[in-house]
């Protein structure tokens, strides 16, 4: 069977996506490999009309709506490779479903959804408390941890500028790693806003995970945090962009996908949304471009 759709990432940009294709009741195959990068997060703050659900059920809840549609197919397992075929696209897919097998679609459009993975800092203690006390983002996660002792885990572009925000959330100390310090009109920003800077690095988090009651620096000392700030280096989470020839640029934590305002990719027929194709990650704005690259896709196969 040729779908007028692939869509490979069942989050949130490829159930918007898989949703508008629906609507246009064009068959759509999605295909999802279970993990999204808010596996490790208890709820979904900031997204509205579902604040505070865990993710996992606004998944859940989304499927079933598609469900609905006659012409969406679900293909659960993982798209392992993806290359040009006449007419459209042909995907291998590895499925889960009792006995491990593969098997190949075909689609003549193609919505890469597929996601980032986060490259954590090598910091004992620090894996195990990922989306609960050491979080990344202040709108996402900031209110859950406000008024304790926050710490900013410093080594990147976007430390210091994330440093002057967290203010709004507790008292706030950047921890430089030994990498470089803020200077002129950033440090003067950063003593404005009461942004201690702590110079010994952080060797170790402690406390019961997931909670977080200290770091321990490398002179021993014991600095009380509620929580970790970090900002991760991000890398696609599929190589199927790169199989295809999809061009990417360079984001302050890594690499995401090139698309127009219509979310087509450098490739003609692909299109892509959701944290692989923008430097800026939430659930909101991966919902949204979804949409656009639904309705574009949907678009093209209309007027070419």
């Amino acid at each position: 069977m040729m779908f007028d759709a692939i869509i490979v990432g069942g989050g949130f940009a490829g159930l918007s996506a898989a949703l508008q294709l629906a609507r246009a009741r064009r068959s759509v195959l999605l295909v999802d490999a279970g993990a999204p990068r808010n596996r490790f997060a208890a709820s979904a703050q900031g997204f509205l009309g579902h604040d505070g659900k865990p993710p996992q059920q606004i998944r859940a809840e989304a499927r079933q709506q598609l469900a609905r549609y006659p012409t969406v197919t679900f293909a659960d397992g993982a798209a392992t490779a993806a290359i040009q075929s006449e007419g459209g696209f042909l995907v291998a897919i590895d499925s889960v479903a009792g006995e491990r097998q593969e098997r190949q679609e075909r689609g003549k459009r193609l919505v890469l959804a597929t996601g980032v993975r986060d490259e954590l800092p090598a910091l004992p203690g620090l894996a195990e408390r990922w989306g609960h006390t050491v979080i990344h983002c202040p709108y996402c996660h900031g209110y859950e941890v406000a008024g304790q002792p926050l710490g900013i885990l410093g080594g990147d572009a976007m430390a210091a500028h994330k440093a002057a925000m967290i203010p709004d959330w507790g008292p706030a100390t950047l921890f430089t790693q030994g990498g470089e310090e803020p200077a002129g009109e950033q440090a003067a920003l950063l003593a404005a806003r009461g942004v201690a800077i702590e110079r010994t690095p952080i060797v170790a988090l402690l406390g019961s995970a997931p909670g977080l009651d200290a770091a321990c620096l490398a002179d021993g000392r014991v600095v009380p945090l509620g929580a970790l700030f970090v900002s991760p280096m991000t890398l696609p989470a599929s190589p199927l962009a790169g199989q295809l020839g999809c061009a990417f640029d360079d984001g302050p934590s890594g690499p995401y996908l090139r698309v127009d305002e219509r979310k087509q990719t450098t490739v003609p027929g692909v299109f892509a949304a959701g944290d692989a194709a923008t430097p800026m990650h939430s659930a909101t704005l991966a919902s949204a471009a979804g949409m656009l690259a639904g309705v574009h896709a949907h678009q093209s196969l209309v007027f070419g």
